[in-house]
């Protein structure tokens, strides 16, 4: 709230430069941000009394949106990679699936790794679970199982992430 808004009847008051003005009535507070050419800008309105500061309202406006700005810039967003392998995989196509996967996981992703089943394959799928075992060992050195293998439907999944 700003200026004319501010309907309580006393205000804790803080000057442009930051210093305490005590409580004064919304008036006083109104008439003192007039004279010095500032708005008049409720910070906390849940405190008791509410708080305002004589400030210039698109100026503060500007600096809360560049600081929402900066936060947004320092967050990361964590995307899931998926690697797929079949139940007769080679050793050496495994090998580079396995190093696809730590490249995900070295630049800050997640890792799906999901072994699929077609047809008869389904008959043998858990004597399969040692291919997503393998894997998870392989890359035991910079990931960690965040989901350990699980049947869905025809394909059996794990979850890789980066070791803290």
């Amino acid at each position: 709230m700003i200026n004319e808004q501010i309907r309580d009847k006393e205000v804790r008051l803080i000057s442009e430069n930051g210093e305490q003005l005590g409580i004064m009535s919304a008036r006083e507070a109104m008439k003192l941000a007039v004279e010095a050419e500032l708005d008049l800008v409720k910070i906390a309105p849940t405190a008791k009394p509410p708080v305002c500061k004589i400030i210039d309202y698109g100026k503060y406006r500007y600096e809360l949106a560049r600081k929402e700005k900066e936060a947004k810039k320092k967050q990361k967003v964590v995307e899931v990679k998926e690697v797929r392998l079949s139940p007769n995989i080679e050793g050496n196509d495994l090998n580079t699936k396995v190093n696809n996967a730590r490249k995900f996981i070295t630049k800050g992703n997640k890792v799906k790794v999901t072994l699929r089943f077609r047809g008869r394959e389904m008959a043998h799928a858990q004597t399969s679970k040692h291919i997503l075992d393998d894997f998870a060992k392989m890359l035991e050195d910079i990931a960690v199982v965040e989901k350990p293998a699980k049947m869905e439907g025809r394909s059996m999944s794990m979850v890789l992430t980066e070791k803290r």
